[in-house]
């Protein structure tokens, strides 16, 4: 498996988007999830993409289908200690490895292709970011048909970090993404996000805390 994107739970309409704005990133096409009470707006990179979402729906979010997916629980406890985050995997283009190895329940929403389902990992608490897996996805989401030329060098995301308090002790499901390397955790006193391009060569970091809990590398 492999990243396929991040997201981060923000207040109705995201407009913590303006602080991307500001550093030159340019907005992609925004997305909502009939059925499932969340909408988002999305800026792509060549290999990923960062949506910012919220509840735009309450009553939708809290359908006995959609609530075990706890988006709901996510946004509304987003600042009394539920982690904003989340990491979807793609299957990638290796059959070997297209599948989650960790436990996991299929999610199965109204605008999903039949006999498709989206895999979220089970038995990860609140305070990790949710997991969830795509394995039927390949490649990137609408690669060709969204800008990719912001003026900071934010191409390639080469590494995802997440900051939580007590990372030493993991749920099997982000054992299991440290362990391959897609996702490294480290302890930190309010839950972040770092993401790094092109492998942070310049040295250069962009903190977009409190607008964002969100750190950018390049």
């Amino acid at each position: 498996m492999e990243l396929d994107h991040v997201f981060v739970m923000c207040d109705v309409g995201a407009p913590e988007a303006a602080a991307l704005h500001a550093l030159g990133l340019r907005e992609g096409s925004p997305n909502t999830h009939p059925g499932q009470g969340t909408a988002c707006r999305r800026f792509f990179f060549g290999n990923a993409y960062l949506e910012l979402v919220w509840v735009a729906n309450a009553d939708e979010a809290q359908t006995p289908a959609v609530a075990p997916t706890r988006l709901w629980d996510r946004w509304s406890q987003r600042r009394r200690g539920a982690s904003p985050f989340g990491i979807v995997l793609r299957g990638g283009r290796a059959a070997s490895n297209a599948a989650p190895t960790w436990p996991t329940w299929p999610y199965r929403p109204s605008w999903l292709g039949e006999g498709q389902s989206i895999e979220f990992a089970q038995d990860t608490p609140l305070r990790e970011p949710e997991i969830i897996a795509m394995p039927f996805v390949r490649e990137r989401a609408r690669a060709g048909l969204e800008p990719l030329d912001h003026d900071f060098p934010l191409t390639h995301i080469t590494s995802t970090t997440c900051g939580l308090d007590a990372a030493s002790q993991l749920s099997a499901a982000s054992q299991a993404l440290h362990a391959s390397g897609i996702v490294s955790f480290e302890p930190a006193r309010e839950p972040t996000l770092r993401l790094a391009f092109a492998d942070a060569v310049e040295g250069k970091t962009m903190d977009l805390w409190p607008t964002l809990p969100l750190v950018l590398e390049w």
